[in-house]
Parts: structure tokens; sequence; C-alpha cells
């Protein structure tokens, strides 16, 4: 019998400072090189297009299979069937000093013309949660994955299978909500009224959960007085610190540091409570580069959640940081262009 080919797509993460791209197997396998290329975020649409561009052209040439679609992750709002990013704070370009940022924005038809190849679009963090879904702890078959990814700011996304709804369906699905901008975990509240993000809103798990908000706990403590292996390590340059840094304190048994992961999995074990509360997921998957300190706020994550979840509900529920993180953008387009072409 002739061996099918397997289909190879293009997966696509434009952040802020760079854009990567690669050619993927349908089952998840590099079909190419990765090619990276500054994404110049505030040098304006056509400037950042070409970029985009640029490493897709460079990830076809190295495929080793022709590529049928290009999936693209992008911060943001982004609507698919638009083909606009309806909203994203990281991307636009300077105008009079101010910088303006992408406002309904049209990306799919102007990218197309560029590379000649049909495109999905789609949050990164909820195309980092098809990703995970479908190549990571997923294994294209959980009954429902619920992943937030914790960075720069904290993301999340929600893919169901055909199992877990009423109803005629195949999967799996990304929820995407009735404008396509919902599965924003993030900025779920955690505490009315409490500390403020980036999005104007207070109390969300972004404002305690990203990246500046646990560096900032550092920083407070040690200005306290604080005595820990945090201020050896950046040598008293406390602007220096990074959740690495406190990872590499807890790994010495650092008070402040082992103090400040348990902070942290306490908001996250509300977070991830009420998430299994409302969606009953089987894989409940913890991404982005914060989550490599998985080891020190798990179990507080744990606790606070088994308290607070349902119990037959987080009986069923296995919390795990993510399989797939440093490629976790690239590898949900490519899971969405799969999906989308199929």
């Amino acid at each position: 019998m002739k061996k099918v080919p397997m289909r190879c797509v293009i997966g696509v993460d434009l952040g802020g400072t760079n854009v990567r791209a690669q050619a993927f197997f349908e089952n998840g396998d590099p079909a190419g090189q990765r090619f990276e290329h500054p994404s110049f975020a505030q040098q304006g649409t056509e400037r950042i297009l070409e970029s985009v561009a640029l490493v897709v052209r460079q990830a076809v040439a190295s495929s080793s299979a022709t590529p049928e679609a290009v999936g693209l992750a992008i911060p943001g709002h982004v609507n698919d069937n638009e083909g606009q990013v309806k909203w994203s704070p990281n991307f636009g370009e300077n105008v009079d000093g101010v910088f303006r940022y992408w406002k309904d924005v049209p990306i799919k038809e102007p990218l197309k013309r560029m590379i000649d190849l049909p495109i999905v679009m789609a949050n990164d963090a909820n195309a980092a949660a098809f990703g995970e879904y479908v190549f990571g702890s997923g294994k294209n078959s959980a009954h429902c994955l619920c992943m937030i990814t914790l960075g720069t700011g904290v993301g999340g996304g929600v893919v169901l299978g055909p199992q877990s709804v009423l109803g005629h369906a195949s999967g799996p699905l990304l929820l995407l909500g009735g404008n396509q901008g919902g599965g924003e975990l993030g900025h779920i509240i955690v505490e009315r009224g409490g500390l403020d993000c980036s999005a104007g809103t207070y109390g969300a798990v972004e404002a305690y959960c990203q990246r500046d908000a646990i560096i900032r706990r550092a920083q407070h403590r040690l200005r306290r007085g604080r005595v820990s292996l945090i201020h050896d390590l950046v040598e008293g340059d406390y602007s220096k610190i990074t959740p690495a840094v406190i990872s590499e304190a807890a790994r010495h048994n650092d008070a402040v540091a082992l103090e400040i992961w348990r902070e942290l999995g306490g908001v996250l074990g509300t977070l991830v409570a009420s998430m299994i509360n409302v969606f009953a997921p089987d894989i409940f998957a913890i991404g982005g580069q914060v989550s490599k300190a998985g080891m020190w706020f798990l179990p507080s994550l744990m606790e606070q959640a088994e308290n607070s979840a349902i119990p037959s509900l987080f009986r069923d529920c296995r919390v795990t940081v993510a399989e797939q993180v440093e490629d976790a953008g690239m590898l949900g387009g490519a899971g969405l262009a799969l999906l989308m072409t199929s």
C-alpha cells in the first residue's frame, strides 16, 4: 500500500519583539528550520506584515513538504472571520509622538497577497491552548482542556472535545465567544476592587500573576528588609530581578522566594477552581515561561483549587505544567491551520 504523505503547514508566532515561523507536519514534528526576525511592532502595519511574510517565505523554502496553509498567533482580540485584529496594544505606530495601537486593522488579506497561502489567525494564548490540546498534554483526545499562559501578561484558552457538548459537534473546538475575543482567562476577577492591570480592570488574575507582579513581590520584600538570596543573586540591583532569579533562590530553599511562589499558587488556585467549576476540564495546563517554576507554585495551587472546586469535578481534572512551552504559539498556529484546511 502506498504511504500517504503527512500534511504540512506553517505555524507563526507574532510577538512584540520577534516573529517566528516554522513548517510542521500534522503530527507536530518539524518539517523544516525555524526562522526568527524582529517584528518591528511599533513601526506600522506594513513593516510588521513584511516581517511576518519574510519568515513565512523562509519557512516555506526550508520545508521538506509543500505547506498547505499558515496559522498565525497574534496577541490581542483577533477576529479570523473578518480577517482583522480588533485590538492589540503591542502593535501599531507612533503618530505625532503618540502611539496608535492596532484597532480594527485588516491583516489577513494584505498578508495573503504577500505569501499566497490560506491563512487562519487567532489570539496567541488561544492558539497556545489549541496547540497544547493537539500536540501536548491534551493528546488530541481530551474531553476538555483549559490552559493559562503566564508571562508578560496572563492569557488563556479553552478547547472542547465533541464529548463535552450536547448536540452535533466534531472536535476539537476552540472556544472564542460571540465576537471571537473570548477565552481571556487572565482577566477573570479574583478579588473585587483589587490591584489594577493594563486592561484597566481591578482584581484580575493578570494583576497578581503576570511577570512584573511576581518581580514586585520580591522587590517589596527586599526593600522592607527581608533577608534573601535574591539580593545576592542580583548584587543588590533589584531591577535585575526576574522570575528565573526567584526560582534560583527557591532551589536553595530561600524563604522569601518560596513565599512568593506560594502566594502565586494561591491566586492561580482560585482561578483554576473557578474554571474547573465552569468547564469541568480533564486537563488544566499551565503554560508560558513562568510555568517553569511550577514545582514551587503547584502545591499551593492544588491546595487552593481542591478547597474551592466542586469535589467531583476536581477529582477528574489533572493540573499540569504544559508540555509545549517554547513553541506553543507556532504549534498552536499550525494546529489551527490543519483544522481549518482539513
